[in-house]
């Protein structure tokens, strides 16, 4: 069978016309309130790796299309470059550089297929089919597209725990729904599968995979609107005799007999703990069939917290990227428990009667900077639950969550990142969770002997000869270790205060007063030579994603230290000019996570997100100002490759919301929100206690981007910066902003 081109290769290269065509063609469906402006297809494209398909906010099922994976860009399953479909399966990753999930995968099929994800450009060797853009239509809690191998038009949408699908079938003897138990991303392994159809409608089952989460385990029950003609089941070896199977690889067959434009619906509810848990998700979240219902109560639900953040701007452009930015804030953490309260812990026992809403896919290396910050203001709500989840992690592993994922540590990424997010809770005034066990989950993480905290307790830095990108580490634990200080001080324990605000300072342990350079340094003291400060050699370098222009700024939380170091604030201010024009080569083993760049700023990737608004602790705010206007109107676009870099499960898009609105958390606890350069003439936040802080940026324009005066609750304000306290306690903060500084 001639086939089409796999790839819509042009559609990479005209993404900017794509996006207008997106905005203009009717592809997002219809939507209401603020969804309108939410355009999922923003981030589809370059290195962005967001989820596309149908979610509710925070919840455990993400259902959407999964293409045949091919290469690092489709982590999250999709690409806007391809044109394949294997299925739509209720479970993805957003925006992550690493992938896995793809689970409980249904494909809906007419006619003998081989049951497989097939080889691009060959349907005989596989189910998938190729689809026409021009058929997709997405927005926040839903997702069609028509498949062109089968003339079926699929439409999904969903519940926190229950994915539904709507499938149009031509007329035919031999309609199907495979149910596919082995596919996940190209990362994922299939461990254990297991299948059995229980009635003429219900087939239940689940499937443990090993991948980046090293033990996954999911149960489901799929519910079908019309009676089976017949169910298989089918292995390796071909189908295989009655209706229930356990095996590796594990294939299911749902056959109808349909009519022209027949609709067949499919629920199917999702448990980490067990196919009786997902029935009972089922009967609380989604008991009828009403899909149009369903449709508008996630599209509700969206509106519901999308409306947390209300802007003004003459720009809708501005308001798609905000919106949609803010949308993919809220795709993770998700839900990781089931209606009645189980969840399955990190230790791999269930948890029952803990009275804990757990949550999992916490990104913290990218997160902790600006998406849980974002939480603190926003989601006050949620905050006990998410410590609280982190101090059930400490329990269950003995550390807090490095890089937690469907209840497995993968311990992804380097430093703590799990302590300054308990910090900041606490700091702030979150209450809700166990004081004491949150600073004792701290204290016991940030005092193991692993992941080079050994060698940093020994040296009092990690050498370079000891540990594998041991400067990185070594900063990343000073800012750890700085969190867990003021937190130490807040509950009077005043040994550790000292001591670990004194092991905070660990990070100037690198700095080379000859080149002003952060560099690796020996277990006997010498700094590591050759040295090239451009060099980006990934994995088997000093820097983790970075080079030493990058990481020499990663102090947020002494940002007065760093500047000592540099001998005084015009030596500082000269360096931090010359970041954001130098150019040089990073290297051929460079990590294409080092992208967004301006000079040697990489916006793409998180640790130079705080860079930016270092500018205002030397004196010069209005760089800051400069440099904030510039990343918002360069780094994000409305366009399918709208983001520098990986969307890291909320990061990128909480560095624009905070910044837009015109301030973004430096310190990495306590809540100290320096201010820059908003680009909304208005956001009412709503805060803690059903109170509202509203920005307002008076003469606003692109001309007008720097900060004359600054009015709190009408008085005067002096400050480079605004308290968390000010923001929670409700009020007005006016900018008002001129053309010169």
């Amino acid at each position: 069978m001639a086939l089409k081109s796999t790839f819509c290769i042009a559609l990479i290269s005209i993404s900017g016309a794509m996006a207008a065509s997106c905005d203009g063609s009717g592809r997002k469906g219809e939507a209401s309130g603020l969804t309108q402006y939410v355009d999922p297809y923003i981030g589809t494209g370059g290195h962005g790796h967001v989820f596309m398909g149908a979610n509710v906010p925070f919840g455990l099922v993400q259902l959407g299309p999964s293409n045949i994976p091919q290469s690092w860009d489709w982590c999250s399953g999709y690409h806007i470059s391809d044109s394949t479909i294997i299925g739509f399966s209720h479970m993805h990753l957003s925006g992550t550089g690493i992938g896995d999930l793809g689970d409980i995968n249904l494909m809906p099929a007419v006619g003998d297929v081989t049951l497989g994800r097939g080889k691009a450009g060959d349907y005989a060797t596989g189910f998938y089919s190729l689809f026409d853009r021009a058929t997709e239509k997405a927005k926040a809690g839903y997702y069609a597209v028509h498949l062109d191998r089968y003339n079926v038009t699929a439409e999904l949408t969903a519940t926190k725990r229950v994915g539904f699908h709507k499938y149009t079938f031509p007329a035919s003897s031999e309609s199907k729904v495979v149910v596919d138990l082995e596919n996940g991303q190209a990362w994922d392994r299939p461990v254990e599968g297991y299948l059995v159809q229980e009635s003429d409608t219900v087939v239940s089952g689940y499937r443990y995979s090993t991948g980046w989460a090293r033990d996954q385990r999911i149960f489901f029950t799929a519910v079908f609107s019309k009676p089976l003609k017949r169910f298989t089941v089918h292995s390796p070896e071909g189908e295989q005799p009655g209706s229930t199977l356990k095996g590796q690889r594990v294939y299911g067959q749902a056959f109808f007999d349909t009519k022209e434009k027949e609709e067949i619906y499919v629920k199917v509810a999702l448990s980490p703990v067990s196919i009786e848990n997902a029935k009972l998700n089922m009967q609380a979240e989604l008991p009828g069939w009403r899909f149009a219902q369903t449709v508008q109560e996630a599209d509700r639900a969206w509106n519901d917290e999308l409306s947390k953040i209300a802007i003004t701007s003459g720009s809708d452009r501005i308001k798609r990227i905000f919106y949609t930015a803010l949308y993919h804030t809220m795709i993770a953490p998700s839900v990781f428990c089931d209606v009645n309260g189980d969840y399955r812990g990190a230790d791999g026992k269930v948890h029952a009667g803990e009275q804990l809403k757990a949550y999992t896919t916490f990104s913290l290396w990218d997160t902790y900077r600006a998406a849980h910050p974002l939480m603190t203001i926003i989601h006050p709500e949620k905050m006990s639950d998410i410590i609280r989840t982190m101090l059930a992690i400490y329990r269950q592993q003995g550390k807090l969550p490095v890089w937690h994922l469907m209840g497995c540590e993968t311990d992804c990424m380097v430093g703590n990142p799990a302590i300054p997010v308990v910090a900041d809770a606490l700091l702030k005034g979150y209450d809700g969770f166990d004081r004491e066990l949150a600073y004792e989950a701290m204290k016991t993480s940030a005092m193991l002997d692993e992941r080079g905290l050994k060698y940093l307790k020994e040296y009092g830095y990690i050498p370079y000869d000891m540990e594998e990108e041991g400067l990185s580490k070594c900063m990343e634990y000073a800012i750890a270790d700085w969190s867990l200080a003021q937190a130490a001080e807040l509950l009077g324990k005043t040994d550790d205060y000292r001591y670990f605000l004194q092991r905070s300072k660990s990070y100037a342990r690198y700095f080379d007063p000859a080149t002003g350079f952060a560099r690796g340094r020996s277990s006997t003291g010498e700094l590591r030579t050759p040295f090239n400060p451009f060099e980006a050699a990934h994995r088997d370098n000093d820097y983790t994603e970075g080079n030493a222009w990058q990481y020499t700024w990663l102090a947020p939380h002494d940002v007065e230290g760093l500047i000592g170091l540099f001998g005084s604030a015009e030596r500082f201010l000269q360096k931090l000019d010359s970041l954001f024009v130098v150019e040089g080569d990073l290297g051929e083993r460079a990590s294409p996570d080092i992208s967004g760049l301006i000079g040697q700023y990489a916006h793409g990737n998180e640790p130079s997100h705080h860079i930016i608004y270092l500018y205002p602790y030397a004196g010069q705010p209005h760089k800051t100002a400069e440099r904030v206007r510039e990343a918002l109107s360069t780094m994000y676009s409305d366009a399918p490759d709208g983001l520098s870099g990986n969307e890291d499960v909320g990061q990128m898009s909480a560095w624009y919301i905070l910044s837009s609105i015109g301030f973004y958390q430096v310190e990495p606890a306590g809540g100290k929100y320096v201010l820059g350069s908003p680009t909304v003439d208005k956001a009412v936040i709503k805060v803690k206690d059903g109170k509202t802080f509203t920005v307002i940026a008076t003469n606003n324009s692109d001309k007008n981007k720097y900060i004359r005066r600054v009015l709190l609750n009408g008085a005067p304000y002096d400050k480079y910066y605004i308290d968390f306290k000010d923001i929670a306690q409700g009020g007005t903060l006016e900018m008002v902003m001129g053309e010169s500084y």
